[in-house]
């Protein structure tokens, strides 16, 4: 007897033991996709993970109803993939199969049934079920899981079901379990015997009498001859004249017109003309010799350079080499929609072998793509952190652009892994290369970079020798003294915009706070309104005319007066990006401010619509959150403005510092890339801050010592393994109770020092889910290993307890 390891798509620990039928022994392999009963009537889509012959000891092993795919639906690579980062993330590994397939390709229990074509049933072999299924089959053509339960008992459905399967008398029908279907388009074409041996001339003469239905021949003929490469679309000629499809019709039925279907992708393909790649600067040409020999040497990359340095022109070089040598490229980016101009430039060069993966995209669109993958048909493809548990088959390099950003790792998605770190890992099992790029790189690499775990490759200049913008600090509690202030803007700010406005240049201001103000006071007793949902104060959109808690998306209306006291005396506290927005159209009423931050961006395309603005030099003043950062590259953008940098660093996190400092370089970057005259205001209260003046000197080896210095200082990554497990019911004593057993239970097996906490979260409750946290601080290298066993020991002893199953447990490796 032989026996497969299923991988299920449940956040269930481990795989599945199932017994192969005798009749699949030979067809099934690593990486199939299998249909398996579980739990009673339900059947789902599971993954072939290993083959053995050990029989289980405690329990009889269910078969395997049948095989769903031809050959593997996953190369090997991906499942030693998932196999480690349900390790390495503490995660099961069901929980990653259900986040990295589209779920068309996911089979549950609405599992369709039906006769096999052309088959003889000899019904004297049959049992009662078998007959009623048959029976019902012959009626219905095909049935549903569900539906069979009508008829056969539960405990009888699978038996019933295997036993027909391999008297193949059923079958399960593909087309209708993965729900997956094609896009087809219809076409038309003049049927050849109408165009062989000077038959057209009956033809015409034959439909004088239907001038209509002449016409219409007449256009699908010239059109066909037009062009013999491009079918004629049925929607065509419609479009083109005033026809009735009774017309269309009639010529089909006479045999002078055919109609066909072409199956057609849902994703539109670059149809423009490819363009060479420009050579490289001498700068570029060292670092790129010192990429190739990094990678010679089977390191992995980190590409350091300056904002408009020019690390996409090297990042396109490396992919050249790549599909030269005949392999795949995967370039990574944190977001999709804001990275409009790398998209163009990317398709411009390698056209319609380029391809997109991302979570806007629609579910059939996904399972294009991965189809396309799995069929080697893409040559590099963009995507977001999903597109790393795509099927490739020759994989060669994974770049990882803007390898800093913390949209690689969000926490709201389970299973939480940060894509960075994984993508090295996927690299290692196609042994293939890694260009980890950025302006800001993480402290984390940078530090792997100095101990010689990755290739350290730093280009220091701008692209055609551009001078990098200047920093200016302005005192703000000076200004404010002086009285030299207007509104949250200093005089001299509102001066340096003023006459960048004049030069007919465009400006960025940042302000990375949602919404109108942080608070809604009433004066007279301090009451202030909290979302009912989450322990957080709402905050007041002025344009919408609303309060919304930006944790679970509870609106309500502004109070005219005080719910508590009735006071009247109701005041806004706090500085949204929509008052700056405010401020500046009253300093500026001459000129045009648009605002892009994630309310203002809602609309369909209103980030191409923005982007449009901005190319054309219509948006004169682009006010933003940090959405502004990131993939905006303009010749006209001179001077860029934070009015209130020190809201950047007052962030309870160990990384705030380092956000600030990568936020406001990034954004910095976007000035002056063309004229090197770009210039960066910093307003604020502290200006002798370390982060500041760092940024001011420009001194990359300085920061990054001092964000090194001062994580040691405070044993923070990256000198020790960061573990944060969160916490969460509907009642906080049970919480509570449950975080104090946890913690109590860690400490009996970690050393005391390594355990902090157990805390409530920073944000009490969210969702009427109140919150806990322990933060383990766990040695780095050898023994890391031995204490995240031990922590694996500690979640088994606190999961024995019945009363805390109801608990929901999560867990953030190197968060």
């Amino acid at each position: 007897m032989y026996f497969a390891q299923i991988i299920l798509p449940l956040n269930l620990k481990g795989t599945f033991t199932y017994k192969i039928p005798d009749n699949l022994v030979e067809e099934i392999e690593l990486g199939m996709r299998v249909l398996v009963p579980f739990g009673g009537k339900k059947i789902y889509t599971g993954i072939v993970s290993e083959l053995h012959d050990r029989e289980p000891e405690t329990f009889a092993a269910k078969e395997i109803i049948n095989i769903l795919d031809e050959k593997p639906i996953l190369p090997k690579e991906q499942l030693e993939f998932w196999q480690w980062l349900s390790n390495y993330y503490l995660s099961n590994i069901g929980e990653i199969y259900r986040f990295a397939f589209p779920s068309s390709l996911k089979l549950e229990s609405e599992t369709y049934l039906k006769l096999k074509p052309n088959v003889e049933i000899n019904f004297e072999n049959l049992d009662v079920n078998e007959m009623y299924l048959i029976q019902a089959l012959e009626v219905r053509q095909m049935i549903n899981l569900a539906e069979i339960e009508a008829f056969i008992p539960k405990k009888l459905i699978v038996k019933t079901i295997n036993s027909l399967i391999d008297l193949r008398y059923i079958e399960v029908d593909e087309k209708i379990s993965e729900t997956y279907k094609a896009k087809e388009v219809a076409y038309l074409k003049v049927n050849k015997d109408v165009l062989r041996d000077n038959f057209l001339p009956e033809v015409l003469k034959s439909l004088n009498n239907a001038p209509k239905q002449k016409d219409l021949f007449l256009l699908i003929l010239s059109k066909q001859q037009e062009n013999e490469d491009i079918p004629v679309k049925k929607s065509f000629v419609f479009e083109e004249g005033n026809f009735s499809h009774s017309q269309l019709k009639a010529l089909i039925d006479k045999g002078i017109i055919e109609e066909y279907l072409l199956q057609k992708d849902r994703l539109k393909s670059y149809e423009g003309k490819t363009e060479d790649l420009e050579a490289l600067t001498e700068l570029q040409k060292i670092a790129k010799s010192e990429i190739d020999q990094a990678f010679e040497n089977d390191k992995n990359v980190l590409l350091h350079g300056v904002t408009a340095s020019g690390k996409t022109h090297l990042y396109l070089d490396k992919i050249e080499d790549c599909i030269n040598d005949g392999k795949n490229v995967l370039f990574l980016l944190p977001e999709i929609s804001l990275t409009k101009q790398i998209i163009q430039r990317l398709e411009k060069k390698y056209g319609k072998s380029l391809g997109f993966y991302h979570t806007k995209l629609t579910d059939f669109e996904r399972v294009e793509v991965w189809r396309k993958i799995r069929n080697n048909e893409i040559k590099v493809l963009i995507g977001t952190r999903n597109a790393l548990f795509l099927p490739f088959q020759n994989l060669g390099l994974i770049i990882v652009d803007e390898e800093h950003d913390f949209a690689y790792r969000p926490r709201e998605v389970s299973p939480y892994f940060n894509a960075k770190d994984a993508a090295q890992i996927l690299a290692k099992f196609y042994s293939a290369n890694v260009i980890l790029g950025s302006a800001t790189p993480s402290v984390e690499s940078y530090y792997a970079a100095k101990k010689d775990k990755l290739s350290y490759v730093f280009l220091s200049k701008r692209f055609g020798n551009v001078d990098l913008p200047t920093v200016e600090l302005i005192n703000f509690e000076e200004e404010q003294k002086l009285q030299f202030t207007k509104g949250h803007f200093s005089f001299k700010l509102i001066e340096e915009i003023k006459g960048n406005l004049e030069q007919k240049k465009q400006n960025i201001i940042l302000h990375n706070r949602r919404g109108y103000a942080n608070v809604v006071e009433c004066e007279t007793c301090g009451y202030v309104h909290y979302c009912s949902n989450c322990d957080v104060v709402m905050t007041y959109h002025k344009y919408s005319r609303e309060m919304k808690c930006h944790y679970c998306g509870q609106k309500a209306t502004k109070p005219t007066v005080c719910p508590k006291c009735n006071s009247e005396n109701i005041n806004e506290r706090g500085v949204g990006i929509e008052q700056i927005e405010e401020e500046l159209q009253k300093i500026f009423p001459e000129n045009e401010v648009d605002r892009m931050d994630v309310d203002s961006m809602r609309k369909k395309f209103a980030y191409e619509q923005l982007y449009e603005k901005i190319e054309t030099g219509e948006a004169e003043i682009i006010l933003g959150t940090q959405m502004i950062s990131k993939g905006l590259d303009f010749d006209n953008i001179e001077l860029v403005a934070i009015p209130k940098a020190d809201a950047l660093l007052h962030v309870q996190d160990f990384r705030a510092e380092e956000r600030a400092y990568q936020l406001i370089t990034q954004v910095s970057g976007r000035a002056g890339r063309v004229s090197g005259k770009g210039k960066i205001l910093i307003q604020t209260y502290n200006p002798q801050h370390p982060v500041f003046k760092l940024i001011q000197e420009n001194s990359t080896t300085e920061i990054y010592n001092h964000f090194l210095e001062e994580r040691k200082k405070f044993l923070y990554p990256p000198f020790v393994k960061l573990l944060m497990i969160e916490l969460k019911h509907r009642r906080e004593d049970k919480t509570d109770r449950a975080s104090q057993f946890l913690g109590s239970v860690l400490r009996k097996y970690l050393p005391a020092e390594c355990v902090l906490g157990p805390e409530k979260s920073p944000i009490a409750r969210i969702k009427n889910l109140y919150q806990y946290q322990i933060l383990l601080k766990l040695p780095k290298g050898k023994n890391y290993e031995n204490f995240k066993s031990l922590v694996l020991k500690s979640f088994e002893e606190f999961d024995e307890i019945t009363g805390y199953h109801s608990i929901k447990k999560s867990v953030f490796v190197d968060f």
